[in-house]
Order: structure tokens, then C-alpha cells, then sequence
């Protein structure tokens, strides 16, 4: 049997309009769930050298997009990842909600020591690559660009599974939303490390997100709306003070 025959029975939607807006709205969808996880792999890369930082963005990606697309084929289980396992402090916890916590502890250790490295100027060890010695290493990088990938993957099939039963939209969907972080990666991560005010307010959106998750494993919903119009009202306030910056060193 050729790959085309196995593939054909996931391509039966190409006929439905309604799972063309399903396809729609998961590409937006997961779009922007990507925008946390580029900003964290913007921040972990530019700590790399110079030569090494396209190529690990690149890597971490690409095994993001691998690993999505391994645990959309366990999306059955996924699904069931929400069912209750154990009891603590009067509540009922599943596997999802540990590894929302888990991940979200996670951030918040990571952006906290970032912050903690970005105002102490005896402890600059880490940087552009260009002075100082680099305490990341590639292979880290990408691990951890993976780890954290799994915990936002988790949660978004999670959603998916609730919008569409066909698996052909969810691939779909993901490829889409890694071809968009891919061509966006080199961009965004030159503007980050060129605007050092920027680095500290990625840093905040990655404290925020990082609460928001925890929050979510305890049962505290933050609608996701809410979250991204901060973070937008936020860069609009940065892209107002970069301009006026701007405009003063040009008097």
C-alpha cells in the first residue's frame, strides 16, 4: 500500500466546508499558541554564539513540529489525560493538569533567572556569544525548547479534539503554524536581542504566561483573550517608548 493510500482516508474533509473553517480557525489557533513558545526560543538561542543560534532555532522548531505531530497521532490519549488520578489540598488533579503546572513552574524559573542575569551586572556570563562566557549549550537549547513545546502541545490538541475529530485538519493545522514560526524565528529574534528593552518585557510575558499555566493546573481558567491583549496592549506601549527614544536621539 503507498503512503497516498494511507493518507487519503485522513483528506476526506477536503469536501465539508464546515471542516474547512475547523482547518481555519485551529491554523489561528495554534498560530497563535506559537507566539509563546517563539518567544521563549528567541530568548533561549540568543544566549548561544552567533553561529550557532540560526541553526538551533531552526533544530528546535523542526523537533517541535515532530513531536506535535507524534502526539497529535496519540491525540486518544491525550484526550483522557484530563481524567482526575489523584486528590491534593481538596482538589482533583489529572495528568494534563500536572503537566501545565509542572511546565508553568518551569517558566517562571527560567524567565526569573533570565530577569535575575538581566539586571545584575556582576553576573553577566551569558549573552550574544560575542563576550563572556555562554552558558548555554546547543543541545540544551533545543531540549529545553522541546520540553516546553510538549506542554503547550498538550493543552492546544486538547483544544483541537474539541473542534474536529478529523486528524487530516489537526496535521494540517500544526504544519501551517510551524511554517509561519519558522520564517518568523530570525526576525523576531534579531529585534529581541537588538532592543534590550524588549528582552525584558518577552521576559514578562513569560512570567505571565508562566502564571497562567500554574494557574491552570489548579483549576483557575484565565481566558487565553485576556492574555494575548495584554501582551499586545503591552508591546504597543514598548513600541511607543522605542519610538519616542527614537525620536529624541535624532534632536
Amino acid at each position: 500500500m503507498s503512503l497516498l493510500d494511507h493518507l487519503l482516508p485522513h483528506l476526506s474533509f477536503i469536501n465539508s466546508p464546515s471542516a474547512w473553517v475547523a482547518l481555519a480557525t485551529l491554523v489561528v489557533m495554534e498560530i497563535v499558541l506559537g507566539i509563546d513558545n517563539l518567544i521563549f526560543i528567541s530568548i533561549l538561542t540568543n544566549k548561544l554564539p552567533p553561529h550557532q543560534q540560526k541553526k538551533a532555532r531552526r533544530l528546535g522548531i523542526v523537533g517541535a513540529l515532530v513531536l506535535r505531530l507524534l502526539l497529535l497521532t496519540m491525540a486518544s490519549v491525550i484526550v483522557h489525560l484530563t481524567e482526575p488520578v489523584f486528590s491534593a489540598f481538596g482538589q482533583n488533579f489529572s495528568w494534563r493538569d500536572v503537566i501545565l503546572i509542572a511546565g508553568g513552574v518551569f517558566l517562571l524559573w527560567k524567565a526569573t533567572k533570565e530577569i535575575h542575569h538581566s539586571v545584575d551586572p556582576s553576573d553577566q556570563d551569558y549573552g550574544s556569544g560575542v563576550t563572556g562566557k555562554v552558558s548555554m549549550t546547543m543541545a540544551g537549547a533545543v531540549l529545553q525548547i522541546l520540553a516546553l513545546d510538549v506542554v503547550f502541545s498538550i493543552d492546544s490538541i486538547i483544544t483541537a479534539v474539541g473542534m474536529t475529530d478529523e486528524i487530516g485538519i489537526m496535521f494540517i493545522a500544526v504544519i501551517c503554524a510551524v511554517l509561519v514560526m519558522l520564517l518568523a524565528a530570525e526576525p523576531l529574534s534579531k529585534f529581541i536581542s537588538a532592543n534590550p528593552s524588549i528582552v525584558m518585557l518577552a521576559l514578562g510575558f513569560l512570567l505571565m504566561i508562566g502564571m497562567t499555566l500554574v494557574a491552570d493546573g489548579f483549576g483557575y481558567h484565565v481566558p487565553k483573550g485576556y492574555i494575548y491583549a495584554a501582551m499586545a496592549f503591552s508591546a504597543l506601549v514598548e513600541g511607543l517608548n522605542m519610538l519616542a527614544r527614537r525620536g529624541r536621539g535624532m534632536q
